[in-house]
Protein backbone atom coordinates (compact mmCIF):
# COMPACT_ATOMS: atom_id res chain seq x y z
CA UNK A 1 0.00 0.00 0.00
CA UNK A 2 1.12 3.60 -0.54
CA UNK A 3 2.40 5.79 2.23
CA UNK A 4 -0.48 7.50 4.02
CA UNK A 5 -0.94 11.06 2.72
CA UNK A 6 -0.75 12.63 6.18
CA UNK A 7 2.34 10.59 7.06
CA UNK A 8 3.98 11.63 3.79
CA UNK A 9 3.20 15.28 4.54
CA UNK A 10 4.83 14.95 7.97
CA UNK A 11 7.93 13.35 6.47
CA UNK A 12 8.24 16.23 4.00
CA UNK A 13 7.91 18.71 6.85
CA UNK A 14 10.62 16.95 8.85
CA UNK A 15 12.92 16.76 5.82
CA UNK A 16 12.55 20.51 5.25
CA UNK A 17 13.37 21.41 8.86
CA UNK A 18 16.78 23.05 9.42
CA UNK A 19 19.49 20.60 10.43
CA UNK A 20 22.79 21.29 12.13
CA UNK A 21 26.08 19.75 11.09
CA UNK A 22 26.68 16.26 12.42
CA UNK A 23 24.64 14.26 14.93
CA UNK A 24 22.04 15.96 17.08
CA UNK A 25 22.94 16.60 20.69
CA UNK A 26 21.05 14.78 23.40
CA UNK A 27 19.43 18.04 24.47
CA UNK A 28 18.28 18.91 20.97
CA UNK A 29 16.95 15.36 20.43
CA UNK A 30 14.84 15.60 23.56
CA UNK A 31 13.57 19.07 22.77
CA UNK A 32 12.79 18.10 19.19
CA UNK A 33 10.70 15.08 20.12
CA UNK A 34 8.84 17.04 22.79
CA UNK A 35 8.04 19.78 20.28
CA UNK A 36 6.83 17.27 17.70
CA UNK A 37 4.65 15.52 20.29
CA UNK A 38 3.11 18.82 21.34
CA UNK A 39 2.42 19.71 17.71
CA UNK A 40 0.92 16.33 16.89
CA UNK A 41 -1.13 15.54 19.99
CA UNK A 42 -4.87 16.00 20.33
CA UNK A 43 -6.16 18.38 23.03
CA UNK A 44 -6.11 16.65 26.44
CA UNK A 45 -9.12 14.46 27.17
CA UNK A 46 -10.70 16.17 30.18
CA UNK A 47 -12.37 12.93 31.32
CA UNK A 48 -8.93 11.54 32.22
CA UNK A 49 -7.56 12.51 35.64
CA UNK A 50 -3.77 12.79 35.75
CA UNK A 51 -1.54 12.57 38.82
CA UNK A 52 2.26 12.78 38.98
CA UNK A 53 3.91 10.36 41.40
CA UNK A 54 7.41 9.45 42.51
CA UNK A 55 8.46 5.87 43.25
CA UNK A 56 12.00 5.19 44.51
CA UNK A 57 13.27 8.25 42.65
CA UNK A 58 11.51 7.34 39.38
CA UNK A 59 8.87 9.86 38.19
CA UNK A 60 5.55 8.27 37.23
CA UNK A 61 2.33 9.65 35.79
CA UNK A 62 -0.99 8.00 36.65
CA UNK A 63 -3.96 8.34 34.27
CA UNK A 64 -7.48 7.36 35.28
CA UNK A 65 -11.00 7.87 34.02
CA UNK A 66 -14.38 6.81 35.38
CA UNK A 67 -14.17 3.33 33.82
CA UNK A 68 -10.64 2.37 34.85
CA UNK A 69 -11.81 -0.64 36.84
CA UNK A 70 -9.17 -2.87 38.39
CA UNK A 71 -6.78 -3.13 35.47
CA UNK A 72 -3.55 -1.20 35.02
CA UNK A 73 -1.33 -0.58 32.01
CA UNK A 74 2.32 0.12 32.87
CA UNK A 75 3.58 2.13 29.88
CA UNK A 76 7.23 2.52 28.87
CA UNK A 77 7.75 5.32 26.36
CA UNK A 78 9.87 5.14 23.23
CA UNK A 79 12.25 7.74 21.88
CA UNK A 80 15.41 5.81 21.07
CA UNK A 81 16.01 5.21 24.81
CA UNK A 82 17.55 8.70 24.87
CA UNK A 83 14.89 11.21 23.78
CA UNK A 84 11.42 10.21 25.02
CA UNK A 85 9.79 11.14 28.33
CA UNK A 86 6.40 11.51 29.98
CA UNK A 87 5.47 14.45 27.75
CA UNK A 88 6.30 12.81 24.43
CA UNK A 89 3.81 10.01 25.13
CA UNK A 90 1.24 11.84 27.25
CA UNK A 91 -1.36 11.68 24.48
CA UNK A 92 -0.90 7.94 23.96
CA UNK A 93 -1.37 7.25 27.66
CA UNK A 94 -4.44 9.50 27.87
CA UNK A 95 -6.04 7.70 24.94
CA UNK A 96 -5.38 4.27 26.44
CA UNK A 97 -6.73 5.36 29.83
CA UNK A 98 -9.88 6.77 28.23
CA UNK A 99 -10.64 3.75 26.07
CA UNK A 100 -9.10 0.55 27.48
CA UNK A 101 -10.96 0.20 30.77
CA UNK A 102 -7.59 0.36 32.55
CA UNK A 103 -5.71 3.00 34.45
CA UNK A 104 -2.27 3.79 33.02
CA UNK A 105 1.03 4.42 34.76
CA UNK A 106 3.70 5.98 32.54
CA UNK A 107 7.26 5.38 33.72
CA UNK A 108 9.93 8.07 33.26
CA UNK A 109 12.75 5.55 33.43
CA UNK A 110 16.39 6.69 33.71
CA UNK A 111 17.68 7.54 30.24
CA UNK A 112 21.08 7.26 28.61
CA UNK A 113 23.66 8.54 28.11
CA UNK A 114 23.45 9.66 31.75
CA UNK A 115 22.06 6.25 32.77
CA UNK A 116 22.95 3.45 30.33
CA UNK A 117 21.66 -0.13 30.46
CA UNK A 118 20.50 -1.70 32.76
CA UNK A 119 19.15 1.35 34.64
CA UNK A 120 15.95 1.66 32.58
CA UNK A 121 15.22 -2.08 32.74
CA UNK A 122 15.73 -2.31 36.49
CA UNK A 123 13.55 0.76 37.12
CA UNK A 124 10.78 -0.65 34.91
CA UNK A 125 10.84 -4.05 36.61
CA UNK A 126 10.71 -2.41 40.05
CA UNK A 127 7.67 -0.32 39.08
CA UNK A 128 5.86 -3.38 37.68
CA UNK A 129 6.52 -5.36 40.86
CA UNK A 130 5.37 -2.45 43.03
CA UNK A 131 2.29 -1.55 40.98
CA UNK A 132 0.62 -4.95 41.15
CA UNK A 133 0.74 -4.89 44.95
CA UNK A 134 0.13 -1.17 45.47
CA UNK A 135 -3.00 -1.05 43.31
CA UNK A 136 -4.49 -4.42 44.30
CA UNK A 137 -4.92 -5.34 40.66
CA UNK A 138 -6.95 -8.01 38.94
CA UNK A 139 -4.74 -7.70 35.87
CA UNK A 140 -1.66 -5.84 34.74
CA UNK A 141 -0.75 -5.01 31.13
CA UNK A 142 2.87 -4.24 30.28
CA UNK A 143 3.01 -1.81 27.35
CA UNK A 144 5.56 0.20 25.44
CA UNK A 145 6.58 1.46 22.06
CA UNK A 146 9.78 1.48 20.03
CA UNK A 147 12.76 1.54 22.42
CA UNK A 148 10.30 1.45 25.32
CA UNK A 149 9.05 -1.89 24.01
CA UNK A 150 12.64 -3.14 24.15
CA UNK A 151 12.89 -1.94 27.77
CA UNK A 152 9.56 -3.64 28.52
CA UNK A 153 10.66 -7.01 27.16
CA UNK A 154 14.00 -6.84 28.98
CA UNK A 155 12.11 -5.96 32.18
CA UNK A 156 9.84 -8.96 31.61
CA UNK A 157 12.92 -11.17 31.38
CA UNK A 158 14.27 -9.66 34.59
CA UNK A 159 10.96 -10.28 36.38
CA UNK A 160 11.09 -13.92 35.30
CA UNK A 161 14.61 -14.28 36.68
CA UNK A 162 13.48 -12.72 39.95
CA UNK A 163 10.56 -15.14 40.22
CA UNK A 164 8.08 -12.25 40.19
CA UNK A 165 4.58 -12.66 38.75
CA UNK A 166 4.47 -11.95 35.03
CA UNK A 167 2.14 -9.32 33.61
CA UNK A 168 -1.16 -10.68 32.35
CA UNK A 169 -0.69 -9.20 28.88
CA UNK A 170 1.86 -7.33 26.76
CA UNK A 171 0.95 -4.50 24.36
CA UNK A 172 3.65 -3.13 22.04
CA UNK A 173 3.65 -0.44 19.34
CA UNK A 174 6.37 -0.46 16.64
CA UNK A 175 8.60 -2.54 18.92
CA UNK A 176 12.35 -2.83 18.77
CA UNK A 177 12.89 -6.47 19.70
CA UNK A 178 16.49 -6.89 18.57
CA UNK A 179 19.44 -4.54 18.31
CA UNK A 180 21.37 -6.88 16.00
CA UNK A 181 21.10 -8.47 13.43
CA UNK A 182 19.04 -6.25 11.12
CA UNK A 183 15.84 -7.41 9.44
CA UNK A 184 15.22 -6.28 5.81
CA UNK A 185 12.88 -3.42 6.77
CA UNK A 186 15.78 -1.71 8.56
CA UNK A 187 17.49 -1.17 5.22
CA UNK A 188 14.26 -0.34 3.38
CA UNK A 189 13.10 2.38 5.79
CA UNK A 190 16.24 3.33 7.72
CA UNK A 191 16.47 6.75 6.09
CA UNK A 192 13.69 9.20 5.30
CA UNK A 193 10.92 7.39 7.19
CA UNK A 194 11.12 9.20 10.54
CA UNK A 195 13.98 7.02 11.86
CA UNK A 196 17.56 7.90 10.91
CA UNK A 197 19.76 4.80 11.08
CA UNK A 198 22.85 6.85 11.96
CA UNK A 199 21.05 8.47 14.87
CA UNK A 200 19.72 5.09 15.95
CA UNK A 201 23.27 3.71 15.97
CA UNK A 202 24.30 6.57 18.27
CA UNK A 203 21.33 5.89 20.56
CA UNK A 204 22.33 2.23 20.77
CA UNK A 205 25.91 3.21 21.63
CA UNK A 206 24.63 5.53 24.38
CA UNK A 207 22.29 2.90 25.82
CA UNK A 208 23.84 -0.50 25.27
CA UNK A 209 27.61 -1.00 25.58
CA UNK A 210 27.43 -4.58 24.20
CA UNK A 211 24.93 -4.96 21.31
CA UNK A 212 26.01 -8.58 20.93
CA UNK A 213 24.75 -9.48 24.39
CA UNK A 214 21.96 -12.11 24.39
CA UNK A 215 19.66 -9.66 26.22
CA UNK A 216 19.90 -7.19 23.32
CA UNK A 217 17.48 -9.36 21.30
CA UNK A 218 14.53 -10.30 23.53
CA UNK A 219 12.84 -12.27 20.77
CA UNK A 220 15.66 -14.81 20.81
CA UNK A 221 15.16 -15.71 24.45
CA UNK A 222 13.00 -18.46 25.97
CA UNK A 223 9.44 -17.36 25.17
CA UNK A 224 7.65 -20.25 26.87
CA UNK A 225 5.16 -18.85 29.35
CA UNK A 226 5.31 -15.37 27.83
CA UNK A 227 2.08 -13.41 28.45
CA UNK A 228 -0.49 -13.09 25.64
CA UNK A 229 0.72 -10.32 23.36
CA UNK A 230 -0.74 -7.56 21.20
CA UNK A 231 1.61 -6.20 18.53
CA UNK A 232 1.01 -3.08 16.43
CA UNK A 233 3.50 -2.40 13.64
CA UNK A 234 3.64 0.25 10.89
CA UNK A 235 4.07 -0.68 7.23
CA UNK A 236 6.83 1.88 6.55
CA UNK A 237 8.78 1.32 9.77
CA UNK A 238 12.39 0.09 9.97
CA UNK A 239 11.37 -2.21 12.83
CA UNK A 240 8.36 -3.77 11.06
CA UNK A 241 10.00 -7.04 10.07
CA UNK A 242 11.42 -7.79 13.49
CA UNK A 243 7.98 -7.23 14.98
CA UNK A 244 6.52 -9.74 12.54
CA UNK A 245 9.34 -12.19 13.25
CA UNK A 246 8.70 -11.78 16.97
CA UNK A 247 5.02 -12.62 16.45
CA UNK A 248 6.01 -15.84 14.69
CA UNK A 249 8.45 -16.73 17.48
CA UNK A 250 5.72 -16.22 20.06
CA UNK A 251 3.25 -18.36 18.11
CA UNK A 252 5.84 -21.11 17.81
CA UNK A 253 6.18 -21.02 21.61
CA UNK A 254 2.41 -21.39 22.01
CA UNK A 255 1.80 -17.80 23.10
CA UNK A 256 -1.52 -16.19 22.02
CA UNK A 257 -0.72 -13.27 19.69
CA UNK A 258 -2.60 -10.64 17.76
CA UNK A 259 -0.32 -8.85 15.30
CA UNK A 260 -1.44 -5.89 13.20
CA UNK A 261 0.50 -4.03 10.53
CA UNK A 262 -1.06 -0.60 10.04
CA UNK A 263 -1.07 0.20 6.31
CA UNK A 264 0.65 3.36 5.14
CA UNK A 265 1.96 4.24 8.59
CA UNK A 266 5.39 5.29 9.84
CA UNK A 267 7.20 5.00 13.16
CA UNK A 268 5.68 7.00 16.06
CA UNK A 269 2.46 7.66 14.09
CA UNK A 270 0.33 6.55 17.06
CA UNK A 271 1.47 9.59 19.09
CA UNK A 272 0.61 12.18 16.42
CA UNK A 273 -3.17 12.13 15.80
CA UNK A 274 -3.39 15.82 14.92
CA UNK A 275 -0.83 15.30 12.15
CA UNK A 276 -1.74 11.70 11.23
CA UNK A 277 -5.47 11.23 11.99
CA UNK A 278 -5.30 7.45 11.50
CA UNK A 279 -3.45 7.34 14.84
CA UNK A 280 -6.82 7.67 16.58
CA UNK A 281 -8.08 4.55 14.83
CA UNK A 282 -5.00 2.53 15.75
CA UNK A 283 -5.05 3.56 19.42
CA UNK A 284 -8.78 2.86 19.65
CA UNK A 285 -8.18 -0.61 18.19
CA UNK A 286 -5.41 -1.38 20.68
CA UNK A 287 -7.51 -0.11 23.58
CA UNK A 288 -10.46 -2.24 22.43
CA UNK A 289 -8.22 -5.32 22.30
CA UNK A 290 -7.13 -4.71 25.89
CA UNK A 291 -10.71 -4.14 27.00
CA UNK A 292 -12.01 -7.23 25.17
CA UNK A 293 -9.24 -9.43 26.56
CA UNK A 294 -10.43 -8.64 30.08
CA UNK A 295 -13.53 -10.76 29.43
CA UNK A 296 -11.93 -13.38 27.15
CA UNK A 297 -10.34 -15.90 29.48
CA UNK A 298 -7.71 -17.14 29.32
CA UNK A 299 -5.59 -14.55 27.57
CA UNK A 300 -6.43 -13.65 24.00
CA UNK A 301 -9.24 -15.46 22.30
CA UNK A 302 -7.66 -15.72 18.87
CA UNK A 303 -4.51 -15.20 16.83
CA UNK A 304 -4.61 -13.08 13.73
CA UNK A 305 -2.39 -10.82 11.69
CA UNK A 306 -3.24 -7.61 9.92
CA UNK A 307 -2.40 -7.48 6.24
CA UNK A 308 -0.90 -4.80 4.03
CA UNK A 309 -3.63 -4.85 1.43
Amino acid sequence: MALDAAAARLLRMLAAAPRGDGAATVRSRREGLRNLAALGADPPDETVVVEDLLRAGVPLRLYRDGESGRGLIVYLHGGGWVAGDLETHDGVCRALAAQSGCAVIAVDYPRPPENPFPAAVEAAADVIDWARVAFGLDRLVLAGDSAGAHVALCALSLLQRRGSPAPDMVLLFCPIVEIEPFQPSRAMFGQGYFIDQRQFDQDVADYWPDPGSPMSSPMNGDLAGHPPTLLHMAEFDPFRDEGLAYAERLRAAGVPVQATVHPGMIHYFYALPRLIPYARTALAEAARQVRDAAVAAPGLAKSDEGCLG
